[in-house]
């Protein structure tokens, strides 16, 4: 089985184990899944959010996902408890699809690492 037909399938599976769990019947799109990821990465649990917070917690999702790539790294928690991270190298230019696959590729490795 190629690679990309292999992380299709594995991202179905995610999706659909995510939707079932979260999505109140209907099939969460990949940034709604980031959004969860970035929700247990900051590790407050449920509650109330800014839309400057919620678009804080994407970018803590899209880190954490894209520091396997090196792309990103951990630095530090701040006083209020939300990650940071450092720019270790700078995102090639994408096409919107490139960038859904990579995302999908990212959330998969994100998975099989949470459940070594």
């Amino acid at each position: 089985m190629a690679r990309d037909e292999k992380v299709k399938m594995q991202w179905e599976e995610i999706q659909n184990s995510i939707s079932e769990k979260f999505g109140g019947g209907e099939k969460m799109d990949l940034d709604s899944i980031v959004y969860l990821i970035g929700i247990q990465e900051l590790g407050k649990g449920y509650q109330k959010f800014s839309k400057d917070e919620k678009l804080n917690i994407m970018h803590i999702a899209i880190c954490k996902l894209l520091e396997p790539f090196g792309y990103y790294e951990f630095n530090y928690f701040d006083e209020d408890g939300w990650p940071h991270y450092d720019v270790i190298d700078e995102l090639p230019t994408l096409k919107g699809g490139e960038q859904s696959v990579l995302m999908k590729e990212a959330i998969v490795l994100y998975f099989e690492n949470a459940n070594s």
